[in-house]
């Protein structure tokens, strides 16, 4: 037994594709606001109808609202503020979107959780043996 096929390879490709792409774009030419958007959107909608799960890295680097790069001093503006919790505030400087981020301690995100893991895990064990099942039906078959 080899090592289980990584599942929509291609997809992760494309994904990573257009992000880098949507980031060249704004940083030759930061008026091309258009295309930057065009490929966020894009790279959004390839994630979706293919279940992929985008890292949060990748999902707090663009702007929700209006698909576009926050690229900090030039698509958005960063801000650091300590009035009840410590956070940063990230503002959209296109549609005026604003982000919060709390620095609250021993917080993890989900992705760096043993329970992720381990849910993983299971799902990918679970897809193994409905291929396996699905593999020795079709030999069966003349």
């Amino acid at each position: 037994m080899g090592k289980t096929p990584f599942v929509h390879r291609e997809m992760f490709e494309r994904v990573n594709f257009l992000f880098q792409a949507a980031r060249l774009v704004l940083e030759q030419d930061p008026a091309n606001i258009q295309l930057c958007q065009h490929y966020i959107q894009t790279m959004r909608l390839v994630a979706e109808k293919n279940v992929i799960r985008l890292h949060p890295h990748l999902k707090r680097s663009f702007c929700k609202q209006c698909n576009l790069l926050l690229i900090p001093g030039l698509t958005s503006r960063v801000r650091y503020r300590s009035q009840s919790e410590k956070h940063t505030v990230i503002a959209c400087l296109h549609c005026g979107t604003i982000k919060r981020f709390m620095w609250r301690k021993g917080y993890n995100l989900w992705l760096h959780n043993s329970e992720a893991w381990l849910e993983q895990k299971k799902k990918q064990e679970k897809e193994n043996k409905n291929n396996n099942a699905v593999n020795t039906k079709s030999s069966d078959d003349p």
